[in-house]
């Protein structure tokens, strides 16, 4: 079985680890090259070699990608995939947000592509070194994809399975994304939601996710903002989203990259 990781980042890298702990050796599709992959799990830490491109020609058609990147950064995941997707090649989509498979149309037949939602509280501290601050899971819809990806994983933190309501499953987590983008903007932890204002703020945000996700279709009657505000509420108050540690790095972009 042949892999590929586009976008080791937080999650890329965090991913590939427990892949390599699975047995498998993915190569790690890289905008900087480094030497070792190392990640510190609930578990122990996983510390490989790292089978690091940082050139899209260099690679071929793999049985497996798995994209990482951030949601804006599909045109540059395009060069990768040109060259790693073959007529049998799965395309594991691991974003934020509900249009995985939209946002690869054209590239990848929609039937070769499989949309994951990924729930892996990850910080990355530089190139290849990577903390996995708690157990985290991975959900894929039911079929024939869903089903061939979670067999790729054989790690005790991190679960992988198929859940037939998928779509609800990633609209729930855009929600809580929604609080996410809070403390991306103003650069605090969780704990800013102790502010009254703040905390309406959040409220209202996850709200109208959930309303929009009414009107898209999926059957949404059972998620309640109450609920899920009452989960956010109960998030360590140190906790900070993935965009808050790395820093704005003067992009625009990254005040939006918790919703997709």
């Amino acid at each position: 079985m042949t892999l590929a990781v586009v976008g080791p980042g937080a999650i890329g890298g965090t991913v590939a680890a427990h892949l390599i702990r699975s047995g498998h050796d993915p190569i790690l599709c890289a905008r900087t090259a480094f030497q070792r992959l190392v990640v510190e799990t609930p578990q122990g830490v996983i510390e490989a070699r790292a089978n690091v491109t940082t050139d899209p020609h260099a690679v071929g058609p793999v049985d497996w990608v798995l994209v990482a990147t951030k949601t804006y950064d599909v045109e540059a995941t395009a060069l990768w995939l040109d060259r790693l997707v073959g007529p049998s090649t799965w395309v594991a989509v691991l974003q934020n947000g509900v249009e995985h498979v939209d946002r690869f149309a054209g590239q990848v037949p929609a039937e070769r592509l499989v949309p994951v939602v990924v729930e892996i509280p990850a910080e990355r501290s530089s190139p290849g070194v990577i903390v996995q601050r708690r157990d985290g899971w991975l959900k894929v819809p039911d079929g024939e994809g869903g089903r061939a990806f979670c067999a790729l994983f054989d790690s005790a933190s991190v679960d992988v399975s198929v859940d037939p309501d998928w779509l609800s499953v990633a609209w729930r987590k855009l929600a809580v994304n929604c609080a996410g983008a809070v403390n991306a903007m103003t650069g605090k932890p969780a704990g800013i939601s102790a502010r009254d204002d703040v905390a309406d703020l959040i409220r209202a945000l996850v709200a109208e996710c959930v309303a929009g996700g009414g009107r898209r279709g999926p059957p949404f009657p059972m998620i309640c903002p109450i609920r899920l505000w009452r989960s956010i509420e109960r998030r360590p108050r140190t906790r900070s989203t993935r965009c808050w540690p790395t820093g704005w790095r003067g992009d625009p972009w990254n005040g939006m990259l918790e919703t997709g």
